[in-house]
């Protein structure tokens, strides 16, 4: 659980450390260029979720990322989950949600800068660490969600064949040995039903 949560504040770190050296070096100034045409920093003051979207709802916002890291922190606490997938998934949403949120009670918006301008039809957003943390997290949740579908679905074949294999093939099916095997013990109890009823007789 330390270590969890050791990992939590250096990705927060990692996020603010970003996100503060994009302001002291691209604030006021042109787009930085990593790979001409495809990657570039650019200064963004988002004011709304992820990816700038739902623009102007700060408190929205903030009240809805104060819920989930909390929720996380208190499943973390109380659940303490082993699966690495679902506590590394975990861990990058509650960072990328406090890193995030240190910027909208700070600033009053969050700083975005990671820019892929390849194809602005199709990828517009400009997003930053803490949005990236997030993603991350949700798909490797959705990753664990079905691997542990999967699994809880091929230990119910097994256990399905175990018992399949378990039952006589004569069992089921026609059902003649079953109807054979009653009328055979209805014979027998009629038969000692008739020397009972003799023995009373002498």
């Amino acid at each position: 659980m330390l270590i969890w949560f050791i990992s939590v504040i250096a990705l927060i770190f990692i996020d603010q450390l970003s996100k503060w050296l994009i302001v002291i070096t691209l604030k006021g100034n042109p787009p930085l260029d990593l790979i001409p045409g495809v990657l570039r920093f650019t200064y963004v003051e988002n004011r709304g979720a992820a990816f700038g979207m739902l623009a102007d709802n700060r408190w929205v916002f903030l009240i809805l990322s104060a819920i989930t890291i909390i929720c996380i922190i208190a499943f973390m606490i109380v659940s303490k989950p082993k699966n690495r997938l679902e506590r590394a998934g975990l861990a990058l949403i509650l960072a990328g949600g406090v890193g995030n949120m240190i910027d909208r009670v700070m600033l009053g918006y969050v700083i975005d800068f990671i820019d892929f301008c390849a194809f602005p039809k199709v990828w517009a957003w400009v997003f930053n660490i803490a949005d990236s943390c997030i993603c991350i997290g949700v798909g490797l949740l959705v990753l664990y969600v079905i691997m542990l579908s999967v699994a809880e679905y091929k230990a119910s074949k097994i256990d399905k064949n175990q018992v399949e294999a378990a039952v006589p093939d004569d069992v089921g099916g026609s059902g003649e040995h079953t109807v054979c095997h009653a009328k055979k013990c209805a014979r027998s109890r009629d038969g000692d039903s008739g020397n009972d009823s003799k023995k009373e007789e002498e």
